[in-house]
Formats: structure tokens, sequence, C-alpha cells
């Protein structure tokens, strides 16, 4: 059965105003737009609704129970859907982001701040996990998005990319490669580096820039997070590879890595799972702050 809302509310109409053309103007619609849903609700049902002559339209015994039932129906559904728009639009509650840390520690602030500002009501939870945490939080459904570098194809997540963040090299100011205003990659031939191990999702393309040039080099120390990297580069046990995105201290210089290689940042959720009104909002705040970010917007 292929029932319209439009034919039921025209049909309600045209029983109350007991009138078509009454009940066009009242539904500012066309008297024959009016005749032809009352016509084709009649032949859906395969039932007479109304009796029709020159001066009045009067219910059949059939229109005046369906002219009751459908009454209360269609005032349930109206306030059903006033409470989803309502949902949508409204303002208040908490967000669940994870985050990998060297975003935590740059776009996410950024975004929770402006977003406190635009909406006091709205709560970011920020979950600020490695790379291999944030997909599994996701996956997992434990947060309504994540923020992270993009991981292999996989299948399992729908994402969006936002901003593509430079490596640069970080070092002590008194290290030779502190000299030169940019530094070619073959010039880390043979260093000793100090980088994040491989729960980070830029270890495996440092890895890739690295072998695809045919670069050997020393592997000191592998961190966690790139402050214990900044620190141990600050002792003088080598030299760092990091992502713009992660402000060295200001003991420490940074130089361009060239030609340039980036690492691709993104939102990602479950594949073919709708947002929350609420997690759309900070979607697209996050979305909004990526493109006015220093590093490379996406596109």
């Amino acid at each position: 059965m292929n029932i319209t809302l439009r034919q039921l509310r025209v049909f309600l109409a045209v029983a109350q105003q007991q009138h078509f053309r009454r009940a066009a103007e009242s539904l500012h619609l066309s008297q024959p737009a009016v005749s032809r849903h009352v016509a084709e609700l009649e032949a859906e049902l395969g039932l007479k609704l109304f009796d029709r002559n020159t001066r009045e339209v009067v219910l059949t015994d059939t229109g005046r129970y369906l002219e009751s039932a459908i009454g209360r129906v269609l005032d349930e559904l109206e306030g059903v859907l006033s409470h989803v728009h309502s949902e949508s639009e409204r303002r208040h509650g908490k967000v669940h982001v994870a985050s990998v840390p060297t975003l935590s520690a740059g776009l996410m602030p950024q975004c929770i701040a402006d977003c406190s500002r635009r909406y006091p009501d709205l709560v970011i939870q920020l979950h600020d996990e490695a790379q291999t945490m944030v997909l599994d939080s996701v996956r997992g459904g434990e947060v309504d998005f994540g923020l992270a570098i993009e991981p292999p194809a996989s299948g399992e997540f729908d994402s969006e990319l936002i901003l593509r963040d430079p490596f640069v090299l970080v070092c002590r100011p008194d290290h030779p490669l502190a000299q030169l205003e940019r530094v070619p990659w073959r010039k880390l031939r043979g260093q000793r580096l100090v980088l994040l191990d491989y729960s980070s999702g830029s270890r495996r393309l440092i890895d890739h820039a690295l072998a695809s040039r045919g670069i050997e080099v020393d592997i000191v120390q592998q961190t966690g997070h790139t402050l214990t990297a900044f620190r141990m580069v600050e002792a003088g046990l080598g030299i760092s590879v990091s992502p713009a995105l992660s402000p060295a201290p200001d003991s420490l210089v940074t130089r361009p890595l060239t030609p340039t290689e980036h690492r691709n940042v993104v939102l990602l959720k479950r594949r073919q799972r709708s947002l929350s009104p609420l997690a759309a909002l900070v979607w697209e705040r996050l979305r909004a702050l990526a493109a006015a970010w220093p590093a490379t917007p996406a596109g």
C-alpha cells in the first residue's frame, strides 16, 4: 500500500471543511490537486471516503472512521517530528572525540575553546590516545568520532581529509643541520634518530620516506610521545623527525625537510554510521579550523 502523508492531510482537510474548494484554500493547493489526492487515496484503499454532489461533500461511514483514527495518528506524528527537529537544533550535551596526541595538543584545544564560546552548553570530552587506540575507540563505538592520521585503507571507516601536516627536522641549535634553512632527507643518512614508536600513525610514514630514498639511519630511541622525543633531543641523544603540528620547545630548532612529505590528518567515524547532530556540529568546527590552520589545508 502506497499512501502518502500529503494524501492523508488533504483527506482530513476536506473532511473538516466538507468542501473541496475551502479545503484547497486552507492547504494553499489548487482544487484539482485536492481532488486528485483524494481520488488517489480512495483508489489505494479501494474504498469510497466521500459522498459528493454539487452542493455538499459528506463522509461515508468508512470516511468517518478514518477521520477519527488518522486525526489522532497525525497529531502523534507531528509531536514526534517536532521532537526530532528540536533534537537536531539543540546545542547542549556531550560529544566524545578520540584524538592522537599531536593533534590533541595542537588542533583540539582550539576546537574545544571555539565550541565553548559558540555553544556554552556543549561539552567535548577529549580522549587523548595513540593512533592504534583511536582506531579501536572509533571501531568499538566508544567515541562519536576520531581525529587521527589517515589509516591504511581497510573499509572499516568513513573518513574526511582535513589537513596535510608536513614532517620537519627537530634538532639542537648546535647541531650541524641546524645551520641549513631547509634539510634534504638525504642529509639524515647515518644520523642518530629519536622517533615515535609504531603506536603512532606517523611512524610508518617516516619509515617509508626514509626507505623509499634508501636512507639508513641509526634509530637510538623510540617513544610514545613527541614531548619525550624532544627531551631526548635536548639531552643530545640524537635528532628527530616530527610533524609540524607538534611544536618543539624553544630550546630546539625545526627545519623543513625536502622534498616535503606529509601526513594526512583525517576525521573518521564508523563506516555508514550517522553522526548525532551534536557530533556533526563538532566535526564541522574541526573542518573549519583545519582549513585556517598554518599547515597545508586539505584540497
